[in-house]
């Protein structure tokens, strides 16, 4: 343990409801939630006037509107939060070159790695400047905790909660940490919880008094031993500059249960397609392939399959899920698919055998399965193409009319789509205006800076490359149209983090 709190953990207040209320004067001050917005989509993040009705992430969607009908909900912007969180990222890798990141917005910083604090004075001056410049770059807030350990850090953060900075001094941790409940500590999770409560263990002093021995033997030697050594404040694990993804996946949930197989096949397909570009975009190939399943009871299969050597081939990853598939039992509908890729490396070992049957596949048929153009004798006659489909705003996505400027979707339906014309740095609320869903002028487009340019130079560098959407942990959103309702809610006053807001 360090003999100073130069461990700084920094979470930030409700990024992505945040993030979306500074892009959107019209919200600020007033709910927001952010997620997947189907029947079956789930809260990614609530802002905290959204928490005052008991709205939280990872709550059903459906569940956060009967709580909060008046909060405006929104897709994820992923473009926008990359974006943010790369410039957060970069004000941490100034005060050092170890930066463990946990998330788009949530990062340890070891500052005596990087000579930017060795005892509580300089440790508190980096983190109060590092607030000041995180809000100055993005417009956004932050809380920061410092202690002698990532897991006192962490903790601190939380108490910190919104827009605060606490502080651990070494030699206060078993104080701190006694009257706090077990759940507090990583690695006891609801189950564990109940476990130590049914022995009479609810505070983590109940922990620390019980002993290693009798920790061990409820929890096992591991588990047990890891929880009391927490419990006593002592956590030695160092701030790690690079994590090696483990694996590479994504799912979808879908708003009403698949039961043609067919379907089902070919969202699979889909599926292994959307997972190749993740794992290329990582720069790895994998060896093992995973399929998972949860049908219509709740329960959640996962069948996995080892290759020869690892691969970033769509078609053997697709051919791959589709095997797995066959050995699925999807009677009574599908309401989840997720199709994943482990064993990662960094390079491909050629699939031979995959590539003599594709070859054989090109000399028996067309390639990528497309029907040989007929002769000029066969030319069926020509046949009215259908007109294109409608377009779909979801509500909160960026856009760009040829006359009125910036703006973002309010809702759409009925052949129509509101769109409210404002910009981040806008002084007050945009005009909202209707059009028709398939109106020429109106097109998607980037989301804008946070804070504009010229009001902090080097916040947003013209030389910035254009972020990638990562295709992740939050449900994508569902078909139906969604009109969010700005107003409602008041304003939650700051509070200079006195513990009691939870992030």
């Amino acid at each position: 343990m360090r003999p100073a709190p130069t461990i700084l953990h920094l979470d930030m207040d409700a990024f992505f409801a945040a993030a979306e209320q500074a892009a959107k004067p019209s919200l600020r001050g007033k709910p927001v939630v952010v997620g997947g917005l189907g029947p079956r989509g789930v809260v990614a993040t609530a802002s905290y006037e959204a928490r005052r009705f008991g709205v939280h992430s990872a709550m059903p969607m459906a569940q956060a509107r009967r709580l909060c009908p008046n909060a405006a909900y929104l897709v994820p912007r992923f473009p926008l939060y990359r974006m943010v969180s790369d410039r957060v990222m970069e004000l941490l890798r100034l005060l050092s070159p170890l930066v463990e990141p946990l998330s788009l917005d949530e990062a340890f910083v070891d500052l005596e790695a990087g000579g930017a604090a060795d005892d509580a004075r300089s440790a508190r001056e980096a983190g109060e400047r590092l607030r000041r410049d995180i809000q100055a770059a993005t417009g956004l807030t932050g809380s920061v905790g410092l202690a002698a350990s990532k897991m006192l850090a962490k903790i601190a953060s939380e108490q910190a909660k919104p827009d605060g900075l606490v502080l651990i001094e070494p030699g206060t941790e078993r104080a701190l940490l006694g009257p706090m409940p077990v759940r507090t500590l990583p690695g006891v999770g609801p189950a564990t919880g109940e476990h130590l409560r049914r022995a009479g263990m609810t505070t983590v002093a109940d922990l620390a008094g019980a002993g290693e021995a009798e920790l061990v033997r409820l929890l096992g030697r591991a588990h047990g031993g890891a929880v009391f050594r927490m419990a006593a404040g002592w956590d030695d694990r160092p701030v790690v500059a690079e994590r090696d993804a483990k694996s590479v996946s994504v799912e979808d949930t879908f708003d009403v249960d698949l039961h043609d197989r067919v379907r089902i096949r070919t969202e699979v397909e889909r599926l292994a397609d959307r997972c190749v570009r993740r794992l290329r975009a990582s720069g790895h190939s994998g060896r093992t392939i995973v399929l998972k399943v949860r049908r219509f009871d709740f329960s959640t299969l996962t069948r996995s399959e080892t290759l020869r050597g690892p691969t970033d081939d769509p078609a053997v990853v697709r051919e791959a899920a589709a095997r797995l598939l066959e050995a699925v039992d999807t009677t009574g509908g599908v309401r989840l698919l997720g199709v994943g890729v482990s064993g990662l490396a960094d390079y491909t070992q050629e699939d031979l055998f995959a590539q003599a049957a594709a070859g054989d596949r090109h000399e028996d048929g067309p390639e990528d399965g497309l029907e040989a153009a007929p002769s000029r004798q066969q030319q069926p006659p020509p046949v009215e193409e259908p007109p294109p489909a409608e377009r779909h705003w979801a509500a909160g996505q960026d856009v760009r009319h040829a006359d009125h400027g910036a703006g973002w979707v309010q809702g759409s339906g009925l052949g129509r789509v509101t769109v409210r014309f404002e910009e981040p740095w806008s002084a007050l609320p945009g005009r909202v205006r209707t059009f028709a869903v398939d109106d020429p002028r109106l097109e998607p487009s980037d989301p804008l800076p946070l804070v504009r340019p010229r009001d902090c130079q080097s916040s947003w560098p013209a030389s910035r490359p254009r972020p990638r959407s990562p295709e992740g942990p939050v449900p994508e959103p569902g078909p139906g149209p969604s009109t969010p309702s700005p107003g409602g809610g008041g304003a939650v006053g700051r509070s200079g983090g006195d513990g009691r807001s939870r992030p």
